[in-house]
């Protein structure tokens, strides 16, 4: 199950409010890179796609494709807003190791 802290959920909602498209969801997914291997992305969507996985957090839709699924089930996303970083923090449990700054992460 995907987690969205509330500073998380305030944010991306404020990022859907600002498009200027309408928007199915907030897809999330994981690519290779980042300094421990695999990175996360987060992108808006305009459409869902047939094979994607939707889950309702609080309101918020999130968008997840078949393959990026098994590696983010359990994750726990924040948003941090300090003088030295602003963004999203992941928490991944699955994860054997990570980054210190949460954008990276390996299995």
């Amino acid at each position: 199950m995907i987690t969205l802290t509330p500073a998380a959920k305030k944010a991306i909602e404020r990022f859907i409010r600002g498009s200027e498209t309408p928007v199915a969801g907030l897809r999330l997914t994981v690519s290779g890179g980042g300094c421990s291997g695999l990175q996360y992305g987060m992108r808006l969507e305009t459409e869902k796609a047939d094979d994607d996985w939707s889950f309702d957090i609080d309101g918020v839709t999130i968008l997840v494709d078949p393959i990026t699924h098994p590696m983010i089930d359990s994750v726990n996303i924040d948003f941090i807003d300090t003088l030295t970083h602003t963004g999203f923090r992941f928490d991944n449990p699955s994860a054997s190791a990570q980054c210190s700054c949460g954008q990276s992460f390996s299995v």
